[in-house]
């Protein structure tokens, strides 16, 4: 019952990037069909680790959909895919450009036969420009994206974000622009297509580090844990662990002086002001340091809270599943798969007042929906769907 309900999404994806996205729409009550090749489906389904013989990886990313087997490589299973191009608002493939060309259903025949229909194509490079063709997964546009040259150490080797960003923010930028097709063709009737690249995400989400070189004539690089614009806003060690203080701005480091004992840095001209604190780091970070050892990482996190002084522990994934507020908001969901069990992950991270998302279904067994679908869609008979099977088609 959620924001996208009525709205059908042919799923094409595999992997991270488009299975993300679809994911998203599926969430906010989007019916998302996933077709998936016959026998072997979505490259993930044999990424471990594995439950009872199917995989956590796949179930994590393929929830609220259904599944469905198609040979795309015959001329049956092109027909039926451009049948349901008739029924359906969006596509979302994620394949190297020209894949869907070579196979006769590119974008530009499928809009002859739905002007209505959104494209959404993510892709490692784009649909245009010299690497549009070149493969690409995650660390490769993280490395050539810049994000990993910034990442790391402070000296040390450019480092890969833990999670796949790569991906997972190209998932999120082409539900975006699907989101945003979805409505110019509401107020026009018109579809489009969604040309959304791995890379082009990795630039974009660059954050300061592209206004340091441009300002500076500086080359970024990694910077271990402190920010390079903000001082302080790094983990210090306590007495029993490690604690992020993140002073935001000179009310904040105001406050945190009069709460930390440092007082005397409130006016010192040194400290005053972030650009006096970037400044003079190296004086200034061994002064925070002595005195954030002085006590628990749980009572500094009380003192510091009850002054409005951002800061948190820092968590491994097994706390971040028990933390109260990750629980209060319903970040953790338990879902029940027919043949894996029951399993947790993330929940849904946009909370809607009037038409909230929901993780209302398990990731399907590979085509699961087949049958269903097939009769609900085009009205197939059991007879003329098992000949399709016989075929190769499904």
């Amino acid at each position: 019952m959620g924001p996208l309900q009525g709205i059908k999404v042919l799923d094409l994806t595999r992997v991270l990037a488009g299975p993300y996205c679809t994911m998203m729409l599926g969430d906010l009550g989007a019916e998302v069909i996933k077709v998936e090749t016959p026998t072997i489906g979505d490259d993930s389904r044999h990424f471990g680790p594995y439950q009872h013989g199917e995989s956590a990886y796949f179930m994590s990313l393929n929830r609220n959909k259904q599944s469905i087997t198609l040979n795309l490589k015959t001329d049956e299973g092109k027909k039926i895919l451009k049948e349901f191009v008739k029924k359906v608002d969006i596509i979302v493939e994620n394949y190297r450009p020209g894949t869907m060309e070579k196979l006769g259903i590119g974008y530009d025949v499928l809009k002859e036969i739905n002007p209505k229909i959104i494209y959404a194509a993510a892709s490692g490079f784009g649909h245009t420009g010299p690497y549009s063709l070149r493969p690409a997964y995650d660390g490769v546009v993280q490395a050539m994206g810049g994000i990993m040259s910034i990442t790391g150490e402070k000296d040390g080797e450019p480092t890969r974000v833990g999670p796949s960003i790569g991906d997972i923010g190209a998932g999120l930028f082409t539900a975006i622009g699907t989101l945003a097709a979805l409505n110019h063709r509401n107020v026009t009737g018109v579809g489009q297509k969604v040309d959304v690249a791995m890379l082009d995400c990795q630039v974009a989400m660059l954050e300061n580090a592209i206004a340091r070189y441009v300002v500076t004539g500086e080359v970024p690089r990694p910077a271990g844990n402190r920010h390079t614009s903000i001082v302080p806003f790094e983990p210090f060690e306590t007495s029993n662990g490690k604690i992020v203080v993140a002073v935001g701005n000179d009310q904040i480091w105001k406050r945190y002086c009069q709460v930390t004992g440092l007082d005397a840095l409130i006016e010192d001209p040194k400290f005053a002001k972030n650009p006096d604190r970037n400044k003079n780091y190296d004086e200034l970070r061994p002064l925070i340091a002595e005195k954030m050892m002085g006590k628990t990482t749980e009572e500094w996190m009380k003192i510091l809270d009850d002054n409005g002084v951002p800061n948190g522990p820092i968590n491994y994934i097994d706390a971040v599943l028990e933390d109260e507020q990750v629980k209060a908001r319903e970040m953790i969901v338990e879902v029940e798969h027919p043949i894996a069990g029951k399993l947790k992950m993330p929940g849904v991270a946009i909370k809607l007042s009037e038409t909230p998302g929901a993780v209302v279904a398990p990731a399907p067994v590979l085509g699961q929906h087949t049958t269903e679908i097939l009769q609900r869609f085009f009205g197939y008979s059991e007879a003329e769907i098992e000949d399709l099977y016989e075929k190769g088609v499904l």
